[in-house]
């Protein structure tokens, strides 16, 4: 409000500091002053009044975020840096933005989160579109090594650009390093954003392979946000097995199998997992392929202890104990269970060691348990 009076004449900056009125204040000049009624307001008149150049410059930064850094701006103004440099000064003089030194390139932020958002909602909607295209390639161009730093700012520049393919693709994978992160609710947000997208899309191959990657990740954040037996769970898995059987391979229809698995086990309903978990080692046997051996005998060994038969969990919590490799598998309490497969195989194991009689070494295989979850760290 004080940088509208100023604009206006109103006042002035006192040469020992603060403001003072520019001219005498008379109930006339009072009466002549044209406030609007709102900061929004305030913010947009203050706007509209730059000149074009820096006015054009300045809805430009607003698309590419909050924050920005020097040569992406360069990257999407397209203007000479000395001109640029001129512009950005003069926003810094009148207060829109701050520049932040900083090695080996400055960042630039809008002073206010309001003043970016007025800037953002005056720019029209097909050019928004460009700008926010022209910036996630260049995120892309400039930040190739190393991208996934960058997941969160191309998703939402490409879901913005009507790009809806990259904005998919993007989204996804902003879901799953949230995922791997324990942070659940931003991963259901990125990824029902993505399944909002594909709607949007004509039905093809292409579409429901993205589709069931989308529904895999983001089957993990709902079981962690939900309960595993939540029933919107379960009608996830039931569509990502539908689309498997369209366009999956068969490591897709594994992971969505053990995710169905796991729905039905929280649920108890005890003939059905059976019949999944048998059909999981099927699989992986098939495939021969030591990562899926190991989930499957996770399934069975839950399945089996669960189901009150601690004695046949036993041969598939011991195959569990053998295939476990600390480097390849911990990745795998964010893509299948939330947990890590050799922590519960501990656990299941003392509790199966227990009830079969041999105190000792169920007492020793709940302190590995223990210690695995020390040294891993994961929340969960």
């Amino acid at each position: 409000m004080v940088q509208t009076l100023v604009d206006q004449g109103v006042l002035r900056r006192a040469p020992a500091g603060g403001m003072q009125p520019a001219a005498p204040v008379t109930s006339s000049a009072l009466a002549a002053l044209q406030l609007p009624p709102t900061v929004q307001g305030v913010l947009a008149a203050r706007i509209d009044r730059l000149p074009a150049e820096e006015k054009t410059l300045l809805q430009t930064l607003a698309v590419l975020g909050k924050e920005f850094a020097w040569s992406l701006l360069t990257a999407v103004a397209g203007q000479p840096d000395e001109e640029l440099q001129r512009l950005l000064a003069h926003l810094q003089a009148e207060e829109f933005i701050y520049e932040h030194p900083a090695f080996p390139e400055p960042d630039y932020t809008f002073k206010h989160a309001l003043t970016q958002e007025v800037a953002y909602n005056a720019v029209l909607l097909e050019r928004r579109r460009v700008v926010h295209e022209r910036a996630a390639q260049a995120i892309e161009g400039r930040f190739a090594e190393r991208l996934p730093e960058y997941y969160n700012e191309l998703a939402h520049h490409y879901s913005r650009s009507g790009n809806t393919t990259k904005a998919v693709d993007y989204l996804q994978r902003a879901g799953q390093q949230a995922v791997e992160r324990s942070a659940y609710a931003e991963a259901v947000s990125h990824l029902t954003t993505a399944l909002d997208l594909l709607t949007t899309l004509p039905e093809t191959r292409e579409r429901s392979q993205q589709e069931l990657v989308v529904q895999m990740t983001l089957g993990m954040a709902l079981r962690a946000t939900k309960g595993q037996a939540a029933p919107e769970v379960e009608r996830l898995y039931t569509r990502a097995r539908a689309l498997c059987e369209q366009v999956g391979e068969p490591p897709q229809l594994f992971r969505v199998l053990w995710g169905l698995w796991a729905c039905l086990w929280s649920a108890r309903r005890i003939s059905d997992e059976a019949g999944v978990g048998e059909q999981l080692l099927g699989l992986a046997q098939c495939l021969q392929d030591p990562e899926l051996l190991l989930e499957a005998h996770h399934a069975l060994w839950a399945t089996s202890f669960f189901g009150g038969e601690p004695a046949a969990a036993r041969p598939h919590w011991e195959q569990g104990l053998r295939l476990y490799d600390p480097q390849r598998h911990r990745t795998h309490a964010a893509i299948y269970s939330g947990h890590d497969p050799r922590g519960v195989c501990h656990t299941l194991a003392a509790l199966s060691l227990w009830l079969l009689g041999y105190p000792d070494q169920a007492t020793a295989s709940s302190q590995a348990a223990l210690t695995l979850a020390q040294q891993l760290a994961h929340p969960f």
